[in-house]
């Protein structure tokens, strides 16, 4: 064993979340309060031998359970978060911060802003120095979006700037009017938004669209060809697949979290550039 190093650490305190974790597996969410105790079918345990404990430890039931305790991770506050909107599951907000290239101190425009899971990823990538327009056209989805975002960061961020109405209608009267440089699109119509997006994205600057299905997808890449003032579409979507490993037997888990939706990326042209025509080689015949 690595001798114990003198690491600055963290411990867990009063108004944190929490995640348990049992022997076999299962996740139990808690906030942390002086004087209360957690009940399961597995027995009970005092919150107060968490308090002050260090990330990672281990503490147990009154009826011997062992329970892994660790600060929960965003994936896990996004899937077990109050929903208005179907959230971007996590292996999408990934890809899109990746695809998007969003960078510390971006300005980034979304719309819309859903249930505040994209959301709460973007304001981690962008820092304190960056700034985040967010439009919602449901104001009572902007209301859980909200919500959410301050639970997870545990106070309102002055980063972030959320609109209630039509993107196309609140767009030049925003703070993104000024310029973004990347811009993330999830809703219905995307393609009815293109003409606004591209007056208001840099050049060079990046949109990254989510789309759930091929029609969606379709429409939206031959809008973006004719509009002419982004580079060609890239389309993909993401697929994860966990594996089980137990000494030599290796092999895929039987389930895996397969399609959730597309992700069309582009660029931005210069103001008053048309992208170059594409070359198709032609079919065969």
């Amino acid at each position: 064993m690595t001798p114990e190093k003198d690491l600055v650490q963290r411990p867990l305190r009063v108004g944190e979340s929490v995640q348990l974790t049992d022997d076999k597996g299962r996740h139990h969410t808690i906030i942390l309060e002086a004087g209360k105790r957690f009940h399961t079918h597995r027995g009970a345990l005092d919150h107060d031998d968490l308090i002050g404990a260090p990330e990672g430890c281990v503490v147990y039931s009154d009826r011997k359970v062992p329970y892994l305790a660790l600060r929960p991770l965003l994936m896990d506050f996004v899937l077990s978060m109050p929903r208005g909107a179907t959230v971007i599951y996590p292996k999408d907000a990934a890809a899109i911060i990746g695809w998007a290239d969003i960078f510390p101190g971006a300005r980034v425009l979304e719309a819309g802003a859903g249930s505040g899971a994209m959301s709460c990823s973007l304001l981690r990538a962008i820092g304190s120095q960056g700034a985040l327009y967010s439009f919602e056209r449901r104001e009572d989805f902007a209301t859980v979006a909200q919500a959410n975002v301050e639970k997870f960061f545990g106070a309102p961020q002055s980063s972030w700037h959320l609109a209630v109405g039509d993107l196309v209608e609140e767009l030049p009267n925003s703070g993104a009017a000024q310029g973004v440089d990347r811009a993330i699109l999830d809703m219905l119509a995307p393609w009815e938004c293109i003409d606004a997006v591209a007056d208001y994205l840099v050049p060079g600057g990046v949109l990254v669209v989510y789309v759930a299905t091929t029609t969606q997808l379709s429409t939206l890449v031959e809008a973006l060809r004719v509009h002419g003032g982004f580079t060609e579409p890239v389309s993909s979507e993401t697929l994860v697949r966990t594996w089980h490993v137990e000494g030599l037997a290796v092999r895929p888990d039987h389930r895996m979290i397969g399609h959730t939706g597309f992700l069309v990326q582009t660029r931005r042209m210069a103001q008053g550039v048309d992208a170059p025509p594409r070359r198709r080689r032609p079919a065969k015949g």
